[in-house]
This record gives structure tokens, sequence and C-alpha cells, in this order.
């Protein structure tokens, strides 16, 4: 894979160094000569230049990467060089910093941006993660699909502890897709059983109702407060067949 990476600073070198070692093919473009420390990622292409200029990204073969990374400092440059990207050299994908968290909004698929990475909101998203047992914890947003990954540490004692995935009613739109257990990811099949503690990971849609998910996790049941409660599983009875 060609990637191109706008943005020689700390940041950036690390993305290079990283790619490198899964033997990628990197270009380093920065404006500053004093970001032009060569010596620490030798194997990269260097290019000493402003990425929100045209002849710039064709010089660094814009048109031929696979995805182009705005890593710079600077919110409105990383927009620009994404929008460049996507618009003028038709890239696949886009990856762009965030650096404050007041601008995350514009980074969406109008300025060119596939993936925004918010440094200060996936640092958040980790405290609460860690922290936070049967609360539902939003990990990351994925911006051109708008999907999400949502997050829960199943408490002990919760109605859904004990049940069988396969017996669980989900909401649309919610795939649960691993279950973490004493620092082990399983793969969820319909014969797990769901634990107390159990980290369990979700991917959900655009349309997905996370109050539904957050109500079917915490009390068992997903109707809302009021309406008769529809339980999205039952033990099973006496002398029923039970998957061992």
């Amino acid at each position: 894979m060609r990637v191109v990476i706008a943005g020689a600073g700390s940041v950036g070198r690390s993305i290079a160094r990283e790619l490198l070692a899964h033997e990628h093919e990197v270009t380093l473009i920065d404006r500053q000569p004093t970001a032009m420390r060569v010596a620490q990622v030798a194997e990269a292409d260097w290019l000493l230049a402003d990425a929100c200029e045209l002849p710039t990204l064709r010089e660094a073969k814009t048109d031929e990467c696979d995805v182009m990374v705005a890593a710079t400092g600077d919110d409105k440059a990383n927009l620009v060089i994404s929008l460049l990207a996507k618009t003028e050299f038709g890239v696949p994908r886009t990856v762009a910093r965030v650096n404050n968290p007041k601008n995350e909004w514009m980074f969406d698929e109008a300025w060119g941006v596939d993936v925004a990475v918010s440094t200060p909101r996936i640092m958040t998203a980790m405290v609460e993660e860690a922290v936070a047992v049967g609360d539902l914890v939003r990990i990351f947003t994925f911006h051109q699909s708008k999907a999400d990954i949502l997050e829960m540490t199943l408490p002990e004692g919760a109605p859904l502890a004990g049940a069988r995935v396969g017996q669980v009613v989900w909401p649309q739109e919610v795939v649960l897709a691993c279950i973490v257990r004493d620092g082990r990811p399983i793969a969820p099949s319909v014969d797990d059983t769901l634990e107390g503690r159990d980290e369990l990971l979700f991917v959900t849609g655009r349309d997905a109702d996370e109050v539904e998910l957050e109500r079917l996790l915490t009390t068992g049941v997903s109707s809302p407060p009021g309406a008769t409660p529809d339980p999205v599983w039952s033990a099973p009875a006496p002398g029923d067949d039970v998957p061992s």
C-alpha cells in the first residue's frame, strides 16, 4: 500500500514508522525545514513543500496513493489537504487529524474526509471505557458510513448475564461483534453465554437506537418505560435441551 502523509511532526513520523514496519510505501510532506528529520524515518520519501498546494501533491504522486493522511497541527490545512486528495486526485481513503475538538463537525465527506481522528475524543472514550461498568460508551465513529463502535462492560448480576447470545434479540442495525473475557477476545456464536464483567463490543448502523440498546443491556427488556415489557430472552424450561 502507498501512503502519503502531510505533516512530518511527531505524529506524522510515528505513523510513518508504523506503516514502514508493515512494509508499506510512505511519502512524508512538510513545509517547515525544521520538520525534515529525515534520519528518523530514513526509509520514507521526503518532500519539503506545502501539501495544501496542487503542485506539491502532484510531485508526491498523490494520484497513485491508496491513502492520504492529513496529520498537520492545523485543522484548516488538514481539511484542505483531504478535500484536494479526494476531489483532485481521487484518493480512495483519506484520514485526517482533528486538533481542536470544536472543529470535528467539519471533518466529514463534504470536506473529503473518510476517517477523522480526534485524539481528545479517543482519550475521553478510553477513560470512560476504563472506569465505566454498565454504561454504553462510543469508542469510534466511521465518518463515511456513520457506523459506530460501542462498548459496555456487563455488570455482575445484569439481567442478560447467563443468557445465550442466540436468545437475545438485539435492536435493528446492532451487531455484537466481540466479547472480551479475562483479556481474551471471543467471536460470539449463538451458543456463547454472556457473563458479568464481559466487555461487549458492538458495531451499529447509522439508524441504530442506542437508547434501546442501553435499555436492553441494563434492564433485559427492549420496550420503553410505560410500555409492556417484552423480554428479550428467557431461561430454558426444565427438560429443555440446553447446548453444552
